[in-house]
């Protein structure tokens, strides 16, 4: 099963770092945070990606280029002018790298990379934030909801409030009754961004629209797509917060995501 993955904005809320690289090359640790997704799908037993390029998508490709090189032992003949890789512990991942676009939108990424996926079933995810979900409970799921008439599968979690909590009563002079932390179950269900799709949604997409509102508003109207609720961990990296809040675990060496 192909895992597509969208890795071609900008990531203008976290210019800081994206100014000089793509969002997806960000680092986590010593490695791009695209490579913590794809470890994480690959441990799994998920291998085949696409990779939607587009922003400074000639870095993503170099970074891919050069990765079975910086992670082998290499045999230079200065003498010949060749070069001998010996290959280590590499993933064992099929990538296929396209172009789609400095300014695309997910929408139309996505409908660029339809004849790279076959006719199946395949996954989607954005290359910006990392979860310890569990693939295969969330393709159990969405063949439950193909069952049901369902053709794409959303992954969703619960993200609490940021501030305390105020518990009132009363309707014209409210009551402050009790004053509590926040908890995430304050918090509304959102998508996660892992996702599962049958070929049946390209019918649906438009390649000048965005993925959410285009494409998953309309299929949730038609009774077409189901969600399945991840209680686990769940972090994006949309501002310099969040890529520190990441360090810090990778640095503890608690790692939620990891499971390689």
């Amino acid at each position: 099963m192909k895992v597509v993955i969208f890795a071609g904005g900008q990531g203008a809320r976290i210019a800081e770092e994206s100014v000089t690289r793509p969002k997806p090359l960000i680092e986590i640790g010593d490695q791009p945070i695209l490579w913590h997704i794809m470890k994480n799908y690959s441990a799994q037993g998920f291998n085949d990606f696409v990779i939607c390029c587009g922003y400074k998508q000639e870095m993503i490709k170099q970074w891919f280029f050069n990765y079975s090189r910086n992670n082998s032992d290499v045999t230079l003949d200065f003498s010949s002018d060749t070069t001998e890789i010996h290959k280590t512990d590499l993933e064992p991942w099929r990538v296929t790298l396209v172009n789609t676009g400095s300014r695309t939108l997910t929408g139309g990424r996505l409908a660029q990379v339809k004849k790279y996926l076959d006719d199946e079933t395949f996954m989607v995810t954005y290359g910006d934030a990392v979860s310890n979900v569990d693939f295969e409970k969330l393709l159990e799921h969405h063949r439950k909801g193909i069952e049901e008439g369902n053709i794409a599968t959303i992954t969703s979690v619960s993200v609490g409030q940021q501030f305390g909590v105020l518990e009132l009563e009363g309707d014209e002079v409210a009551t402050v009754r009790s004053f509590r932390e926040k908890s995430d179950t304050d918090g509304g269900l959102i998508n996660a961004g892992f996702m599962m799709m049958e070929p049946k949604v390209f019918e649906y997409l438009d390649s000048s629209m965005m993925l959410e509102p285009g494409l998953l508003v309309p299929l949730a109207d038609h009774r077409l797509l189901s969600a399945y609720y991840h209680p686990g961990f769940w972090q994006p990296m949309d501002s310099m917060r969040d890529k520190l809040i990441l360090e810090n675990y990778w640095d503890s060496g608690n790692v939620p995501w990891k499971n390689w």
